[in-house]
């Protein structure tokens, strides 16, 4: 079945559902085929480059939406620093310190279901002096925007806009009620409209099923998005989550490879809760499929140093 599937894909095939829900019965010497497979699609359409993003949290915490796995909620008491939006300074410094480090991207990332008003227009501001003084590519995450806000963010130099779906359609109400799946799609359908790239992914561990994952990846299919960023639960005392089991190494590496054989166009990027999860196994993931790395720290938890994944990256003779 594995060679098949890589050869239907080669040739400009498509994954089907059933063949995407029987990839999570394989298991040994056919979960190993499995690995190779989405390797071998990955170096046909994208050879062995890795690319590599950052991400800042330049407003943190107080955030009105319930998401049950994030530290930021309002509406959970964790231990995590809470402050409004930086100044232009403090941003600007971490660019240049990413981008020395060999970053491509470099993405906002403020807390809140969208943003508004003066923070608005000084992250406009914030963005117009990254695109004068960095060569970054620059990628926002603010939340729920309109069609004119994500105008005003081309304008300013943003190519990329970040909006993760989380999970699948059929469990979103089970980790957020205080918005819908359907206001992220329109969020990201108002993004495509004003020309960006998209780069929307999720969370695997939330509790979701092998084929709530599927079908996750069926939906960003549908998005016609052009990187999926996969974190992995890192549970964070004082939400809902807290205490939950995080999956396998072999099960995160196995919902990689099924990512990259239904999505085999997109940039397939490792995200947080990579270092907790994965352990030793990080560098089997950009043999399993993954093209992509986030590095650094993460919104609320810290990553592995810069320095360590380029070695990595250079152990595997992988270009970045």
């Amino acid at each position: 079945m594995v060679d098949e599937l890589v050869e239907k894909i080669k040739s400009g095939g498509e994954i089907t559902l059933d063949e995407a829900l029987a990839m999570g019965e394989l298991t040994g010497e056919r979960l190993n085929e499995l690995l190779l497979a989405a390797l071998r699609v990955t170096r046909h359409l994208h050879g062995n480059h890795v690319d590599l993003c950052s991400i800042m949290n330049v407003k943190s915490g107080r955030c009105s939406e319930d998401c049950i796995y994030c530290a930021q909620s309002g509406h959970y008491r964790s231990d995590v620093h809470t402050y409004p939006l930086l100044p232009e300074e403090d941003i600007l410094e971490r660019a240049y310190r990413m981008e020395s480090e060999g970053t491509h991207r470099f993405s906002l990332v403020t807390s809140g279901k969208g943003i508004r008003d003066q923070d608005y227009e000084q992250i406009l501001a914030i963005f117009e002096v990254l695109r004068e003084k960095t060569s970054l590519k620059l990628c926002a995450s603010l939340g729920i925007i309109d069609h004119e806000q994500a105008l005003s963010l081309k304008e300013a130099g943003v190519t990329r806009y970040h909006h993760n779906i989380e999970t699948s359609r059929s469990f979103y109400p089970q980790i957020c009620t205080t918005h819908s799946f359907a206001d992220r799609v329109e969020t990201i359908q108002a993004v495509v409209e004003a020309g960006f790239e998209i780069c929307a992914g999720g969370i695997i561990g939330l509790g979701e099923s092998w084929q709530q994952r599927v079908e996750m990846a069926f939906e960003l299919k549908d998005l016609r998005v052009n990187s999926v960023p996969v974190n992995i639960l890192n549970p964070i005392k004082g939400t809902p989550l807290w205490g939950s089991p995080v999956p396998a190494p072999l099960e995160i590496l196995k919902t990689l490879a099924m990512f990259r054989l239904i999505l085999p166009g997109v940039d397939l990027r490792l995200a947080g809760g990579r270092e907790a999860a994965l352990r030793d196994l990080q560098s089997t993931a950009l043999l399993a499929g993954v093209n992509g790395l986030m590095v650094g720290d993460y919104l609320t938890t810290s990553g592995r140093s810069v320095s360590d994944d380029l070695r990595m990256l250079q152990d595997l003779e992988c270009a970045y």
